[in-house]
């Protein structure tokens, strides 16, 4: 068992620390015994001393779960009360247990001396309970931890699948659209395929899992899916260039993460224009870093597209960036100009890659 499941087990945690702590002062007193040059009876005393002080404290244990919720003046007076009985009665037998077993019967002439040097006793067991509190709030304090964990994780995995399954309608009407006209001009062949690519592009939009990262080319091959029956409702007009590096291409990557900037360049370059356009999908190492793009030739950014609004542009975009923000702590992610014309999205990640296949 390792030390977080111990931890988290209150009450063999307990048993430990409690039966650990009492060893120790044993341990503690067996060798300080050897500079007061002690007989060896003197190991019983230490025992017995040591097996009665974690006897007497282990009733405090249950009493402090019952007085937990006390106002916290209520439950210092309560635990400096309780450790001055437990340690003055400890206190008691150590001192009757020294005069009767180690110094052979010896009886003193007021009884009142039995409750000499109470005192040092009172102190250990305050620090036992000081150590119980102690340790009693570092427990609560890390489940409240594990507790706010596991509800950010669960909320950034609720707000990646909802993310990552924005696919846009458009896209299924438009091909939907396309195959019924196919199938009403009796290309059926045409229809057929195109309803293939759809399903496998669906199907693997729909079971990979939004939360784990994928290799590169396993994406641009899905990615080709899309762009196949694209190209079936633009035909010449749509015209797609790939510069992926061999390195860059075992990289991982967020599931359909640059399908909604290349929708969006379909969108706003392709359809917005009757010659149609190019769009080009770079991907590439540079140190430790893996630099994705994705640009066109289309009419590029204009005033009212410059930011990542709800409407427009913004959408597969700001889709994108919050993907992003909720994977990554270090990554990049810039929106410009195309050169000559157009518009260029630019990702920089971590390059990682699948610890089989590096």
């Amino acid at each position: 068992m390792n030390f977080d499941r111990l931890v988290e087990d209150r009450r063999q945690f307990f048993w430990v620390l409690h039966i650990g702590g009492w060893i120790g002062f044993a341990l503690v007193h067996y060798i300080g015994s050897f500079m007061n040059d002690m007989r060896d009876s003197y190991v019983f005393i230490i025992l017995s001393n040591a097996y009665v002080g974690a006897m007497l404290t282990l009733p405090l244990r249950y009493l402090y779960q019952k007085v937990w919720d006390m106002q916290p003046w209520k439950l210092i007076m309560t635990i400096i009360g309780a450790s001055y009985l437990v340690g003055t009665a400890w206190g008691v037998f150590q001192n009757f247990s020294y005069w009767q077993f180690y110094k052979f019967g010896w009886k003193p002439d007021d009884w009142i001396y039995y409750f000499t040097n109470t005192l040092g006793s009172f102190y250990i067991v305050l620090c036992w309970s000081g150590l119980y509190f102690g340790i009693k709030y570092y427990q609560m304090l890390q489940k409240e931890k594990q507790k706010a964990l596991k509800a950010a994780n669960m909320a950034n995995e609720a707000q990646l699948k909802m993310l990552r399954y924005q696919l846009n309608p458009h896209f299924l009407f438009n091909t939907l659209n396309a195959i019924s006209t196919l199938v009403l001009c009796e290309e059926n062949k045409t229809a057929n395929g195109m309803v293939t690519k759809l399903s496998d592009f669906l199907r693997y939009s729909l079971h990979t899992d939004p939360i784990k990262k994928v290799e590169l080319k396993q994406e641009i091959k899905a990615l080709s899916l899309y762009l196949e029956i694209e190209r079936i409702r633009f035909e010449e007009r749509l015209e797609v260039e790939w510069v992926i590096s061999e390195e860059a291409e075992k990289a991982l990557v967020p599931s359909l993460l640059l399908q909604p900037l290349i929708e969006n360049a379909i969108k706003y370059a392709i359809a917005a224009n009757t010659n149609g356009g190019k769009i080009k999908i770079v991907a590439k190492t540079f140190g430790h870093d893996l630099l994705l793009e994705v640009g066109d030739d289309g009419s590029g950014l204009n005033p009212e597209q410059s930011g990542l609004s709800s409407k427009g542009v913004g959408v597969g975009l700001a889709n994108t960036k919050e993907r992003l923000q909720t994977l990554y702590d270090d990554y990049s992610f810039a929106i410009s100009n195309n050169e000559p014309n157009g518009l260029k999205v630019n990702i920089r990640l971590p390059l990682e890659f699948n610890s089989v296949t590096k």
